[in-house]
């Protein structure tokens, strides 16, 4: 598990959710005053300065003159303890409230060395007891102690580490007033222990010992400014200050001068290192009017989280509320003022925080649902879908909004509803927009005519009526887009093969000119007797003829994954495998092949009842004949920058042409290349024809069916 204090677990990272807008980049991160270059030297210079003064009184002994004031003592004392108890109190306040280790830590530092500190106050000669060793002893063991706690408290917990100093608090708050308690009697009750025994000539000799405390304090710093240089606050500068004084109240407090302006200096900066925590911390209470918060930047990071988040749930909370206008009960600003321990002022600040925040949202989501509608101009469906999408995802954003198409002159609502009063189509068809009952009706237009109404919420402001006409531009546009997609597709699948109306609509860039070298099979058929035909009826019925066969080939093509290139008279050519790709185009071609003389057999089944019936002159009927071939080609856009159709070129192709010329009708002819990828099939050997324009016989076959059957 990666502990909770990593460089990428800071608090302030998080952002609210939504759509606050970055208008600049900050290149270098924001420190506070007491972290600005110029000021860091200053702070650095006043932790420097106790040592050279400690220094100049113990090498100059002339200067370290005694001043012995016992009540002047006591007083301070009493002052400096009282400060960090209520410093403690606060911070255990909070700990209790976040549920925080490091927290409940550093509340532990302050109380455990405020209990000591006034041990050493009440012990002090002429006010209640005499000198004592305990006098010279209470404030480094307290400032020791307090040391351990520091030192925890500024190392990175993670979360089990958390859990487990949490699950203890009893046992440390218990440990720590059992060894308050303990170190009072011994030290206050006379002849119970050494401690209220008389300090010896040379002092308790502690000296080295008390250089543990230095080294965690001072190692307490270093990790709480790390912690800092992550999480910029005024409050973590001051407890690291507090432990750097603490540190060196202790190397101070090694002297043993009694009463000599060494001696003091350790109590001063005893004091200077509470009193700047509960300056700062007094400062921040200023700044934000509550106390709840103070010592948050102190908390670990997960702490710090959980409370971003639940600034943010309430930030959500607050915006729901303004978005929807509505809310029962106590105002929402005002709980969430409760929860968080707000002043009224803040309450106020949130309030119309909130109310911004609400209305950017509301600009967000419109300007993402004119976006959502242009995209449903791409997706090609049927105009009822495409309306209802639209309606769908516009009211999420625009709240009741109301489409009316024109029908027979008429504007309508979409759906089911009341047409529009005639006066009201008047005036949109001359670009006006009409408003009448809190509702504002905009024109929807294709082609520059008028097709439609959108009726939304009157707006209040300029920018929701501009977003209101933006919206009907948006429909106007994705109605029309909608009209030309279906009447492009509707006109492509008339002239060409649906997968190359398909391609073509995805991706203008295919009608370039030119190809790609790619294994086709090529279905040629035409119909043997047409020429006789042609000549015996007049045009009229030459055009039904030759549609009535076509509608009966077209779907078997189709229907097998095949393209039409291109009708020639009474002749098609047909290719798989092109453009659309296919793994068993042999086997889709044959089979479309046959079923191509099936459909053509039953025209002529009903052509022969017809004739017989008189309803059409009694004329022979051509019949279609098939060859089917396998092989390369180059396939693409022939033709010129003016006129250009997709087709296929190569010997393949060219060898088809020639065996469906030599089928006879009613049959289909497919070459070698073909039979080898069909499997099993009844077909009946031509053996190896010479055919127009090739040098070497071709091998060739009439297909008679696709599975094996005896005749």
């Amino acid at each position: 598990m990666r502990p909770d204090d990593t460089p990428t677990d800071t608090a302030t990272d998080s952002t609210t959710r939504g759509t606050a807008r970055r208008t600049a980049v900050t290149r270098e991160p924001y420190l506070p005053p007491a972290t600005q270059p110029i000021r860091a030297v200053v702070w650095a210079i006043h932790l420097v300065l106790p040592l050279l003064g400690l220094w100049l009184l113990l090498a100059q002994p002339a200067l370290d003159i005694e001043w012995h004031d016992n009540p002047s003592h006591f007083a301070l004392i009493l002052v400096v303890a009282g400060v960090n108890v209520v410093l403690g109190g606060l911070i255990a306040r909070a700990s209790a409230r976040r549920g925080d280790a490091r927290l409940l830590l550093v509340s532990l530092v302050f109380l455990s060395s405020a209990g000591f500190f006034l041990l050493h106050g009440l012990t002090t000669p002429g006010i209640f007891i005499g000198l004592t060793l305990g006098f010279e002893l209470a404030q480094p063991v307290g400032l020791t102690i307090a040391s351990a706690f520091a030192f925890v408290s500024a190392l990175p917990l993670g979360a089990g580490a958390a859990r487990t100093v949490l699950r203890y608090q009893a046992v440390l708050w218990a440990g720590l007033m059992a060894a308050l308690t303990a170190f009072g009697l011994a030290c206050l009750v006379p002849g119970l222990t050494p401690l209220s025994g008389p300090l010896p000539p040379h002092g308790a000799g502690l000296g080295p010992y008390a250089l543990i405390g230095v080294g965690l304090y001072t190692a307490s710093a270093v990790m709480m400014f790390r912690l800092h240089r992550r999480r910029p606050a005024a409050v973590l500068i001051s407890l690291i200050t507090a432990y750097a004084l603490l540190a060196e109240a202790m190397v101070a407090g090694m002297s043993h001068r009694l009463w000599h302006l060494s001696w003091w200096e350790w109590h001063l900066l005893l004091t200077f290192a509470f009193l700047f925590v509960a300056y700062s911390a007094y400062l921040q209470f200023r700044r934000e009017g509550a106390a709840g918060g103070l010592f948050d930047a102190v908390a670990l990071s997960a702490t710090a989280r959980r409370v971003q988040a639940q600034y943010e749930e309430a930030l959500e909370e607050l915006v729901g509320h303004l978005r929807r206008r509505t809310e029962s009960g106590v105002p929402v600003v005002t709980r969430l003022a409760g929860r968080f321990r707000l002043t009224e002022g803040q309450a106020a600040v949130l309030d119309r925080a909130g109310a911004a925040l609400a209305a950017e949202r509301d600009l967000s989501e419109r300007l993402g649902a004119l976006v959502d509608v242009g995209r449903q101009t791409r997706v090609g469906l049927p105009e009822p879908d495409l309306l209802a999408a639209i309606l769908d995802r516009v009211r999420q954003a625009y709240g009741d909004v109301r489409l009316s198409l024109m029908r027979d002159g008429r504007l309508t609502l979409y759906g089911a509803g009341p047409p529009e009063p005639p006066h009201t189509a008047r005036a949109l068809a001359e670009g006006r927009v009409v408003r009448a009952d809190g509702r504002a009706v905009h024109p929807v237009t294709v082609k520059g005519r008028l097709a439609g109404a959108l009726s939304v919420p009157a707006g209040t402001t300029a920018q929701d009526e501009a977003l209101a006409a933006a919206l009907a531009g948006q429909v106007s546009i994705s109605l029309e887009n909608a009209r030309l997609y279906r009447e492009l597709n509707t006109l492509f699948r008339q002239y060409m093969s649906p997968d190359v109306a398909e391609s073509l609509l995805a991706d203008p860039g295919q009608a370039a000119l030119g190809g790609s070298l790619v294994e086709v099979t090529a279905l040629f058929a035409d119909l043997r007797g047409f020429t006789a035909f042609s000549e015996r009826v007049a045009p009229g019925e030459i055009v039904e003829m030759l549609n009535r066969y076509h509608s009966a080939a077209v779907p078997c093509v189709l229907g097998n994954g095949g393209t039409i290139v291109q009708f020639v008279g009474d002749a098609l050519l047909a290719l798989f495998n092109a453009p659309a790709r296919q793994e068993d185009h042999a086997a889709k071609a044959v089979r479309a092949a046959l079923e191509m003389q099936d459909a053509a057999a039953e025209v002529s089944r009903q052509v022969a009842a017809e004739q017989a019936a008189g309803r059409i002159p009694a004329v022979e009927w051509p019949t279609f004949r098939v060859g089917v071939n396998t092989g390369p080609a180059l396939v693409g856009n022939i033709g010129s920058p003016e006129f250009r159709g997709f087709n296929a070129m190569g010997d393949a192709v060219n060898v088809a042409a020639r065996l469906q010329a030599l089928a006879e009708p009613g049959t289909v002819v497919i070459g070698q290349p073909t039979r080898d990828l069909i499997g099993p099939a009844h077909v009946v050997p031509l053996g190896d024809l010479s055919l127009k324009g090739k040098v070497r016989t071709v091998r060739a076959y009439r297909l008679v069916a696709l599975e094996w059957r005896n005749e």
